[in-house]
């Protein structure tokens, strides 16, 4: 984890601060843009970004569109014709493959939210392109953030982009013309501005997961400022589900004094990793961690502030899919004006929109309760240990 220093953030909360931040880099685009995300909707929010996209090609900005092929499976062709016919470049992550495949590789996706707009703007987060009021009876806005930066760290998003990009379009290529072998994939060209260090900046660290070089680089990052953690850790996240490892980690912090609380989905969405997750709630208790669901909206967030000076947010969960399958990207600012601002938001989320879990409470479930939990449980780590080369840790 390399920290660079030079940075403005700016903490985006939801869609409704998210979009019109986007969009306006999108149409302030002179040179590219790259946009990655797992979920591009048909809705109003959809058409807001596509129509900023086309209107950044018509006017001969190179925008590159990566879309994830299961999440995005039903992108529409209205959007594609669109782009296309402005000069934009639309491409898919793994396209979809059977929900009957039994290849243990399906599960490998594109989970990354990124963009980059000239190389001077980047955004990271957990925001799909999709209405935050797509869910029905959700009157509150599903609860998620992103980070608007500018400075040097945008070169290293750029990058990151550009690589996977780059990659993607060879994969696509090879798809089209098999048997046939050029020289070299279709390569992105290199960025239009290297970005300066603005004075007085934040210091902040990309960190991404593949399968092969970063396989557990995000994993570590949470694990370390876990155990270098003196007071606090707070981590809000949509889908929860971590090995062993993790939880010792945090049951070791509440050990040494460490007050660990966890903000935790409260609606059920996916009902069966909803159960499931649950079947670690009782260890976690015992040992004195803290559990809150968050029952006002859906919770779609994946943030963590460490002693009030160090925070994460990103596109990954802290499960199986997040940290052993899918293509992820957070951030890790250190700074303590930011992470002040994230545990801000975080405790009036938690005062205003959760429930305390309590211990003796959970301990007095109802039977027919504790057995979903523990077939929910069992069906996910059978579907884990099929799902994923690696041993689930």
């Amino acid at each position: 984890m390399q920290f660079v220093p030079g940075n403005h953030l700016r903490l985006l909360r939801n869609g409704e601060e998210y979009f019109p931040a986007l969009v306006a880099a999108i149409d302030a685009a002179a040179a590219e843009v790259f946009l990655e995300t797992y979920i591009f909707a048909d809705d109003e929010t959809g058409s807001l970004v596509a129509d900023a996209l086309a209107r950044a090609a018509a006017r001969g900005v190179a925008v590159h569109l990566l879309l994830d092929g299961f999440g995005a499976r039903e992108f529409a062709a209205r959007f594609r014709a669109m782009l296309t016919q402005s000069g934009a470049e639309v491409l898919v992550f793994r396209p979809q493959i059977s929900p009957w495949s039994l290849r243990r590789g399906r599960l490998r996706r594109m989970h990354r939210k990124l963009a980059c707009v000239d190389g001077r703007i980047a955004f990271v987060g957990g925001i799909n392109v999709i209405d935050d009021y797509d869910t029905p009876d959700q009157t509150p806005p599903r609860y998620d953030y992103a980070v608007r930066i500018e400075g040097p760290l945008t070169e290293e998003v750029r990058a990151a982009s550009a690589r996977l990009w780059a990659q993607v379009s060879w994969a696509t290529f090879r798809r089209r013309w098999p048997g046939f072998a050029p020289l070299s994939p279709k390569i992105v060209p290199a960025a239009p501005v290297t970005p300066e260090a603005m004075p007085g900046g934040q210091r902040v660290a990309l960190v991404v997961r593949d399968s092969v070089r970063h396989r557990n680089d995000i994993e570590e990052g949470y694990l370390h400022f876990v155990g270098e953690a003196r007071e606090e850790v707070v981590i809000a996240c949509a889908y929860f589900f971590p090995g062993r490892r993790f939880r010792r980690a945090l049951t070791d912090a509440v050990g040494r004094g460490v007050r660990v609380v966890l903000l935790l989905q409260g609606r059920v969405e996916y009902a069966l990793l909803h159960y499931a997750s649950r079947a670690l709630y009782g260890s976690l208790l015992d040992a004195g961690v803290e559990i809150r669901e968050y029952h006002r909206s859906f919770l779609h967030t994946k943030v963590a502030v460490f002693d009030r000076r160090v925070a994460c947010a990103g596109s990954s969960n802290i499960d199986p899919f997040s940290l052993l399958l899918a293509r992820e990207a957070n951030v890790f600012v250190d700074d303590p004006g930011f992470a002040g601002q994230l545990r801000s938001s975080l405790e009036a989320a938690m005062r205003d929109g959760s429930r305390v879990v309590p211990p003796q409470q959970w301990k007095r479930q109802s039977l027919w309760l504790r057995a979903r939990v523990w077939i929910a449980y069992g069906i996910v780590r059978l579907l884990t240990s099929f799902a994923t080369y690696e041993r689930f840790h």
